[in-house]
């Protein structure tokens, strides 16, 4: 609930920019909070219903993390007066006759290729394996075989050095146009997996399918940051998590006529091929970012798209805010030494770690043993385990979507971790203790679905949305491109370790750690990460930053 009473307002000058010190009582206890307020009509909010934003100008000296306090990330007035703890959504404008659901879709095809080749080589392993005489049988002996090894971990490789691409190709050549650029690796590999006569043509062909996926990753959920409305921003940008669901579980159903045809791998990689090419022909249609487009100095395209987007009552206003933002500056685009000066490295290490305690927290290992799991509580299809674990994926980030402009990304991040946390406590004592040993398969199985849940509910679908939201426009792309970069590399290496932890330790003590990790999240989450629910991009950016 949001019940609130204000009491004293007091106002001063921080960064500047007006503040309004307001005193307000939220559900059961009281908390300092500051609303922005600026001088000019430059804060006017710049989305609305069914419009698209795009890329900011410059001009801001970018976010300033130096003022970081306990329980959010906040920009500073004084230790007397009061501090910002969060960003206070301004009061939401009118609807537009702007359109924006059908390029958020045509984005959403890379996140369906994403989700689709991380799940396809699951149920394909053992076909393709035969066919091309690499094992004689698959499973946890046959995994240990260099080659499969290679086919499996490859795409992941190339999903790294896609990531850490796509920024740099997101500034070069816009968004739009990387998005067709992305589908040459995506398509080709596609091919070359599905005609593979050699293991090595196999290799070739995930490498290149995993770069493709690499720039979708970082670039799926900047396009759709710049081009969202405020109001529903959170909602459309948790799609794309659940179209990566999507993929994983249309990745599933792709492998069902395996057991009756085993040269039916081909056709799973083969399928791919279309979402491929639609995206290419998609991304030709629509429109580049215009923040982008601003930035280059293309001023009347800019405002062609935003006509397009918000349709042509809004182009004043919007026009009016993006060239506040970049009034004046003379900056030129962000290297990437640049995100580790002292002046970007705050907030770059805040989104960098976002993504390492979404992989540290175990939900790679969850899926891998959900199986085994789902086999102790009498569940012995493989394909109705992985159903049911997709399908509270899928669920969980629905919800999310619902929830996400309303109860805000950092309360999601938060109530995400925690249940992980006791989820991943229970899996841990269900096999452990005796006591509950008559019960430990469904104790195992209630643990593994709602651990699946409370990620889906925000670990998911939050980091790459709130990325693009607190970087500021100068580095967002390269800085979400090194984030995800560190998903993939950190995705990678628990890959590479987690059995031997397991060999070594016990599942159970593996699982501990995983919840341990989780509440190391929601101490760091609590004291680092702003909300930023209801506010434009520009706004967030004038709020987080300071002159240098």
């Amino acid at each position: 609930m949001q019940a609130s009473t204000f009491g004293s307002i007091r106002e001063k000058l921080v960064f500047g920019v007006k503040v309004q010190q307001q005193r307000r009582v939220l559900g059961f206890g009281d908390f300092r909070r500051t609303s922005l307020c600026m001088t000019d009509k430059a804060t006017v909010l710049t989305s609305a219903m069914g419009a698209k934003l795009a890329r900011p100008g410059i001009g801001f000296d970018g976010i300033s993390m130096n003022s970081l306090k306990p329980r959010s990330l906040r920009a500073q007035a004084s230790a007397a007066d009061g501090d910002m703890e969060n960003l206070v959504p301004p009061t939401p404008q009118v609807k537009s006759s702007g359109t924006v659901l059908p390029y958020v879709g045509v984005a959403c095809l890379g996140a369906i290729l994403f989700g689709y080749h991380l799940g396809v080589v699951n149920g394909a392993l053992e076909y393709l394996s035969k066919d091309l005489g690499i094992a004689e049988n698959v499973g946890l002996k046959g995994m240990s075989d260099i080659s499969v090894w290679w086919v499996v971990s490859t795409l992941l490789a190339g999903a790294t050095v896609g990531s850490f691409t796509g920024g740099t190709l997101a500034d070069k050549f816009g968004r739009a146009r990387t998005f067709q650029l992305d589908a040459i690796p995506l398509t080709i590999g596609v091919f070359l997996c599905a005609t593979a006569q050699s293991v090595e043509q196999m290799i070739i062909g995930r490498l290149l399918a995993g770069i493709g996926i690499g720039i979708s990753s970082a670039i799926v959920p900047l396009y759709i940051s710049e081009i969202s409305p405020t109001e529903i921003r959170g909602a459309l940008g948790s799609v794309n998590q659940l179209f990566i669901c999507l993929g994983i579980l249309g990745a599933l159903v792709a492998g069902l006529p395996l057991s009756a045809n085993p040269l039916w791998w081909r056709t799973m990689f083969g399928i791919a091929i279309v979402p491929s090419v639609l995206l290419a022909l998609g991304m030709a249609v629509s429109p580049e970012s215009p923040r982008w487009l601003l930035q280059q100095g293309k001023t009347s395209q800019a405002e062609k798209v935003i006509k397009t987007l918000y349709g042509k009552e809004r182009v004043t206003e919007v026009m009016h805010d993006l060239t506040s933002a970049s009034h004046g500056s003379t900056e030129p685009e962000a290297g990437w030494f640049d995100l580790f000066s002292s002046r970007y490295w705050k907030v770059v290490s805040v989104g960098a770690a976002i993504f390492l305690f979404q992989q540290l927290a175990g939900i790679n290992a969850v899926v891998y043993y959900s199986t085994s799991v789902f086999r102790s509580a009498g569940i012995t299809s493989d394909v109705a385990a992985s159903a049911l674990v997709g399908a509270a994926n899928v669920f969980g980030t629905a919800v999310a979507s619902s929830l996400m402009d309303r109860q805000g990304r950092k309360n999601l991040l938060l109530i995400s971790f925690g249940g992980m946390a006791a989820s991943m406590l229970l899996l841990a004592l269900s096999f452990t203790w005796s006591v509950l040993a008559p019960y430990s398969g469904t104790l195992a199985v209630a643990g593994t679905v709602l651990y699946v849940l409370s990620f889906s509910l925000g670990a998911g679908p939050v980091p790459a949305l709130l990325l693009p939201e607190i970087f500021a426009s100068r580095i967002r792309a390269k800085a979400v491109s090194l984030s995800l970069g560190m998903h993939w590399i950190s995705n990678f290496v628990i890959g590479l370790y987690f059995l031997r932890f397991v060999t070594k330790f016990g599942i159970s003590s593996v699982y501990l750690g995983f919840s341990a990790v989780c509440l190391l999240a929601v101490l760091y989450i609590a004291g680092n990460v702003v909300e930023t629910k209801g506010r434009s991009l520009e706004d967030i950016e004038r709020a987080l930053s300071v002159p240098t």
